[in-house]
C-alpha cells in the first residue's frame, strides 16, 4: 500500500476572506510565495512568512501521484495541526480539523482519480487566549498567566498520503481491563470506515499469535466495533521497582473478501490498575507514588526531540520517582513509549486549564475521546485528569485579588479563606464542563480512574474535594507550618499534586532584567510579567534585599527551592497512606528560560533540587520531627524518629543512629530492629534540652540496613535574647 510523505517545504502566505478563493486551487500562482517547513510552527519560521499570533496562514503543497489501484481508497492524514484548520484538495473542501494533538484523516479517493497533479491547501488559525475565559483547548501552551512563550500555531506534525483497501481502521483503542498471573483481559475498540455496506473480518494477534477473529457487518461510513480478548498466562507489565516492564504487540487486521484492507498495531502492557481513594495499586501491589509534574519538554510542542525526552525519563528514574504527571498538555509519543519501556507511571492531563468559555464543551468531549484513542494503550498511564485548576489561580500559586498590604501571615490566612469561600459556589466549569468531560473519558476508558478537576478544595454538599495544590514554602505561608496544616486539614493531604517554590532564572530575558539595575533595584514589574512570579512571595521567602549580589540571591533561591521540596517530601512520606497516597512536585523540568520551577532547567542542567530528590526519594529514608527555625534556650524538645521504606520486603536488622550537637551538647542515641515492607515505622524518640548559649543545635541521623542507607540533618538557631 502507498504511503507518501508530504513533509518538507510548503508555500505559505497570510490569507483574508477576499483572496481565499484565488489561493486554494490548482490554478493559483504561488511562485513568489515564501516557503515554510512542515512539520513546524510559524513562530520558528523565517520572518518572510510571519503573520499575527492567531493567523490565518495558508499553506500549499503541490504533488503528483498516480491514481489509487481499483478498489483501493486514498487518504490525506494530518498527525497534528495547531489549532484549527480548513483543508482543500484541488480546490475541493475536505473539512475543518480542530485540536492541536488530534490526528485527522480525509478520504480523497474520488479527487485522486480525476488527475495525477494535485494541490493540498491548509488554512491554519491559532486563536490567542485573552484575559477572559479561554476558548481553545491547549493547556499550558496557551496559558497567559505564566511565563511569556512563543505562539505555537502551524502544521506541527507530519502530513502524508496513504492508500488502504475498502475498509480503513480509523481509530484503534486497546485497553487492559484486568490481569494476573493466570489470565489477562483486553478490551479492543475500533472505528472502521467502509466505502459501502459489507461484511469484513477482523483478526487480532498478540505478538504474532492469532487470539481472536470476528466477522463484522459494516455500513457505509464510520462504524464502531468492540470485542474482548483473553490471554492465558500473560507476562505482566510492572512498574520499575516492582518487576519487569514487559510489553506485547497487539495488531488488528481487517480483511475484505479474503484480502487485507488495512491493519493497525498498538504496543501495550498487561497489568491491572486499581485506586482505593487516593492510593494506587498495580497488579495488586500498593504503591506510595513519588512523582513530579512534567511540563512541556520544549516551548513549542514540535521542537521536542527524542533525546530530550529520553533524558527527562532517565532523570526521573535517577531521582527515584515512580510517576510523572503530564501536566496541562499531551506530550510527544516518545514520552509514553519511553515510560512504558522503563516502568515509569504516567498521570495524564487533558489540556483544559483555567476557566473556559461555555462554547468549548462539544469540542472538549470530542477531543477527550481522541485523547483516549491516541494514548489508551500505554500501560504506563494509570489515571486521567480532566481539568487543571478550573479557577483564576495564577501559575505561581497565588490567587487573583489576594490582599497585598497585609502582614505576611495574615495575608496567607485571608488568601486561603477567600479561596475556600470562592470554591463553595457552583460554577459552569466545575459543575458542568468538568463532570461531562470526565464521563466521556470514563466511557471511553472504564479501566482507569479519571479525576474531574485538579486543585479543587472540599466544597458543599459532599465536602470531598480532589487532589490539592498547596504552596507552603511559597505563596501559602512558611514551610514550618507544614506539619500543623496536615494535621489540621488531612483531607487536603490525600494527594498533593502541586507544591514547591521557583528559583531565579539563570539565563534569558528575565535574567537580563534582573541584571539590568543596581542590585537589588531592578524592574520587578517586568520580571513578574515575564515569569509570572509574584515579588511579594520573593520578599516573604528569600528577600532580595538581604543579599549583596544577584548571584548570591539566585543561589539562595535555588537552595530554598531544594529545601522546600525536601521538607515536603519528608513529611508526606512520613504520613504515607495516613492519609497521603502520593505526591507530585510542581515541576521536574522547565520548558523555557522563563520557567524556573523545575529540578532541571530548560537546558537539562540540574538544580540543587535534583540532588534533594535523589536523596529524599530513595527507597529507605530516616525522618525526624523538624525543629523550629529558632528555639528558646532551656526548651526541652522531644523529636520522633521514623524510618520509611518503599521496599517490597522487610528490613530485618536496621540500625539508626541519631546525634544531637550544639554548645555544650553532644548526645548520641541508637535504635535497632525490623522495618516492615512498604511502611513508615516509628523507631524511637530523641529528647534533649536546648543549651542556654548562643549557637546552633544540629540533629543528624543515619539509617543502615544491608545495601540501604540514608542520612538526615536539621539545624535550628538558639534564640538567645540580647541584653
Amino acid at each position: 500500500m502507498l504511503e507518501y510523505s508530504l513533509d518538507g517545504l510548503w508555500k505559505a502566505a497570510p490569507v483574508s476572506d477576499g483572496d481565499r478563493g484565488q489561493m486554494i486551487g490548482l490554478e493559483a500562482d504561488d511562485g513568489d510565495w515564501p516557503t515554510i517547513e512542515v512539520p513546524g510552527h510559524w513562530a520558528a519560521q523565517d520572518a518572510a512568512v510571519s503573520t499575527t499570533d492567531s493567523g490565518p496562514l495558508l499553506h500549499r503543497r503541490s504533488f503528483s501521484l498516480d491514481a489509487p489501484e481499483p478498489g483501493n481508497r486514498r487518504w490525506v492524514e494530518f498527525d497534528g495541526i495547531y489549532y484549527q484548520a480548513d483543508v482543500w484538495l484541488d480546490g475541493a473542501y475536505l473539512g475543518d480539523p480542530e485540536g492541536y494533538f488530534v490526528p485527522h484523516a480525509f478520504d480523497v479517493t474520488a479527487l485522486s482519480r480525476l488527475s495525477d497533479d494535485h494541490v493540498l491547501a491548509v488554512e491554519v488559525t491559532s486563536p490567542v487566549n485573552g484575559d477572559g475565559p479561554r476558548r481553545i483547548i491547549d493547556g499550558l501552551y496557551g496559558d497567559t498567566t505564566g511565563p511569556v512563550t512563543a505562539h505555537p500555531g502551524g502544521i506541527w506534525r507530519p502530513v502524508r498520503i496513504v492508500d488502504t483497501g475498502s475498509v480503513r481502521v480509523d481509530a484503534l483503542r486497546v485497553l487492559c481491563r484486568d490481569a494476573d498471573a493466570e489470565r489477562a483481559h483486553l478490551v479492543i475498540h475500533a472505528r472502521l470506515d467502509s466505502d459501502a455496506g459489507r461484511v469484513a473480518i477482523t483478526r487480532t494477534t498478540v505478538d504474532g499469535e492469532l487470539v481472536a477473529e470476528h466477522p463484522i457487518a459494516l455500513a457505509s461510513g464510520a462504524n464502531e466495533a468492540s470485542w474482548t480478548v483473553d490471554i492465558a498466562h500473560p507476562r505482566l507489565w510492572w512498574p520499575r521497582d516492582l518487576g519487569s516492564a514487559d510489553l506485547v504487540d497487539v495488531e488488528v487486521t481487517v480483511e475484505v473478501d479474503g484480502i487485507e484492507s488495512h491493519r493497525s498495531t498498538r504496543r501495550t502492557g498487561l497489568r491491572q490498575v486499581r485506586w482505593d481513594d487516593w492510593v494506587c495499586s498495580i497488579n495488586g501491589e500498593r504503591m506510595f507514588l513519588k512523582g513530579a509534574n512534567l511540563l512541556p519538554v520544549s516551548e513549542l510542542p514540535g521542537d521536542a526531540t527524542e533525546h530530550q525526552i529520553d533524558d527527562l525519563v532517565s532523570d526521573a528514574v535517577e531521582c527515584g520517582l515512580d510517576v510523572l504527571r503530564v501536566h496541562g498538555h499531551i506530550a510527544d509519543e516518545r514520552l509514553y513509549s519511553a515510560a512504558d519501556e522503563s516502568g515509569l507511571l504516567i498521570m495524564q492531563d487533558f489540556p483544559l486549564r483555567g476557566v473556559h468559555a461555555r462554547g468549548v464543551r462539544r469540542s472538549a468531549h470530542r477531543q477527550a475521546r481522541s485523547m483516549v484513542d491516541l494514548l489508551g494503550h500505554h500501560p504506563s498511564i494509570v489515571s486521567w485528569w480532566a481539568h487543571d485548576e478550573p479557577s483564576n489561580r495564577s501559575t505561581d500559586g497565588s490567587d487573583d485579588g489576594a490582599e497585598v498590604d497585609l502582614p505576611r501571615r495574615l495575608r496567607s490566612i485571608v488568601t486561603r479563606a477567600g479561596r475556600f469561600a470562592r470554591q463553595q459556589a457552583p460554577t459552569w466549569n466545575r459543575s458542568v464542563l468538568d463532570p461531562g468531560v470526565r464521563r466521556v473519558i470514563e466511557q471511553a476508558d472504564p479501566t482507569r480512574r479519571c479525576v474531574a478537576h485538579s486543585g479543587v478544595l472540599p466544597h458543599f454538599p459532599l465536602l470531598d474535594g480532589t487532589d490539592s495544590h498547596v504552596y507552603l514554602g511559597w505563596a501559602d505561608g512558611p514551610i514550618d507550618d507544614l506539619a500543623r496544616e496536615s494535621a489540621r486539614f488531612p483531607r487536603l493531604f490525600r494527594f498533593v499534586s502541586e507544591f514547591g517554590a521557583p528559583s531565579a532564572p539563570r539565563s534569558g530575558a528575565a535574567a537580563d532584567v534582573l541584571a539590568s539595575g543596581s542590585w537589588p533595584e531592578t524592574d520587578w514589574e517586568r520580571f513578574t510579567e515575564l515569569t509570572g512570579i509574584d515579588r511579594r512571595h520573593l520578599d516573604d521567602q528569600v528577600p532580595p534585599a538581604q543579599f549583596t549580589t544577584l548571584d548570591e540571591w539566585r543561589r539562595a533561591t535555588e537552595l530554598h527551592q531544594a529545601e522546600v521540596a525536601r521538607r515536603w517530601i519528608e513529611h508526606l512520606r512520613r504520613i504515607a497512606y495516613q492519609p497521603t497516597g502520593g505526591f507530585c512536585i510542581r515541576a521536574l523540568n522547565d520548558s523555557n528560560a522563563l520557567s524556573t520551577w523545575g529540578a532541571f532547567d530548560h537546558t537539562g542542567q540540574p538544580r540543587p533540587m535534583a540532588t534533594s530528590l535523589r536523596e529524599i526519594c530513595s527507597p529507605v529514608i530516616v525522618v525526624i520531627d523538624r525543629m523550629p527555625a529558632a528555639i528558646a534556650p532551656g526548651t526541652r524538645l522531644s523529636l520522633a524518629v521514623h524510618v520509611v521504606s518503599d521496599l517490597r520486603e522487610s528490613l530485618p536488622a536496621a540500625e539508626v543512629e541519631v546525634r544531637v550537637s550544639g554548645p555544650d551538647l553532644d548526645q548520641v542515641q541508637r535504635f535497632a530492629g525490623e522495618i516492615p515492607a512498604d511502611s513508615c515505622t516509628r523507631v524511637g524518640q530523641v529528647v534533649f534540652a536546648v543549651p542556654e548559649r548562643w549557637g546552633d543545635v544540629i540533629v543528624t541521623a543515619d539509617v543502615r540496613s544491608g545495601d540501604h542507607q540514608a542520612t538526615y540533618s536539621d539545624r535550628a538557631a538558639i534564640d538567645v535574647p540580647l541584653n
